[in-house]
């Protein structure tokens, strides 16, 4: 039998056939191989919400079975896990991946954005911003680097699930496909798809006064089918993002503002940090390139193992 992985929790998956039916399933012996018949064993998560499976119907428990192997991914949205040093799957074979930040409270964090830019580019995921909570109002800087965002061709939404300023619009660029929604703790991510989508009645809850950061409510990703049409997979709200599976020396070609810049470096291996004759440096000290995304970058190269 085939089916998706709707979640999955403590090597507890909830698999969902082509007929509707839901199992909950487990894998099969110790290991699990993929379509290609590699054995998955370095992975911090082998399955995520979106995974297509082969798994076989417990004959003796209904509504029970064992997953047999992992169908090929089309695309993959992955963090990298700090404690193992492994990359944890967040989603899988997803049409579209929106990426929540708000406005205020807790405050807008592009840098965070850059990270996620990255890791979606890096599996192959086509990603759009949604900027959540515009009745706070948009101060001069966040309006500034927001239009750096469409200025490089990524879709944006400025959205309020206080006004519904946005939800029509964002609702129609979703369209009827698997979307997956990916933010920082407390930026208001269950509360616009409360609105998006009554009846899903996500868990939310309220910012920390003390620290202007949110509070965990969801714990692992899962997918829900949407009455519309598509689906949505929550993930959990997270504070920093760590890449995986990018090399220190291609992490600028993730920046393609920069391109006609390190091109003209005097050193081929130029890192864009302290080399002399280095031209991304000479550019953001004339003006040409911004001066937040190139801390982006040297921040992001540090983190990188």
């Amino acid at each position: 039998m085939r089916g998706t992985v709707y979640s999955g929790i403590n090597n507890i998956y909830s698999v969902k056939d082509g007929e509707g039916r839901f199992f909950q399933c487990r894998i099969k012996g110790k290991v699990l191989r993929d379509g290609e018949g590699e054995i998955l064993r370095d992975d911090y998560n082998p399955l995520a919400a979106g995974d297509g499976v082969e798994f076989e119907e417990d004959p003796g428990h209904p509504g029970q079975g064992m997953i047999t192997l992992r169908l090929h991914r089309e695309n993959w949205f992955c963090r990298l896990n700090q404690k193992r040093r492994t990359p944890q799957y967040i989603a899988c074979n997803i049409d579209l991946l929106l990426c929540f930040s708000s406005v205020k409270s807790p405050p807008f964090r592009p840098r965070f954005l850059d990270r996620v830019l990255i890791a979606a580019e890096q599996g192959g995921v086509r990603p759009a911003l949604v900027i959540n909570k515009t009745d706070l109002g948009i101060d001069e800087e966040t309006e500034e680097r927001m239009d750096f965002y469409r200025g490089m061709g990524f879709p944006l939404f400025p959205c309020s699930a206080e006004t519904g300023e946005g939800l029509e619009e964002l609702n129609r660029f979703m369209g009827q496909g698997r979307v997956a929604v990916f933010g920082q703790s407390g930026v208001g991510k269950s509360t616009l798809l409360n609105a998006l989508e009554p009846g899903i009645d996500l868990r939310t809850s309220e910012i920390s006064d003390k620290y202007d950061r949110g509070r965990h409510t969801t714990n692992y990703s899962v997918m829900i089918d949407r009455a519309s049409g598509g689906s949505i997979i929550d993930t959990p709200g997270i504070r920093q993002l760590f890449l995986w599976g990018v090399e220190k020396e291609d992490l600028a070609h993730y920046f393609p503002e920069m391109e006609g810049y390190w091109r003209e470096c005097r050193f081929s291996g130029c890192t864009h940090r302290n080399e002399p004759g280095c031209r991304v440096r000479e550019a953001v000290e004339e003006g040409a390139l911004h001066p937040d995304r190139y801390e982006s970058y040297l921040r992001i190269f540090e983190d990188l193992l």
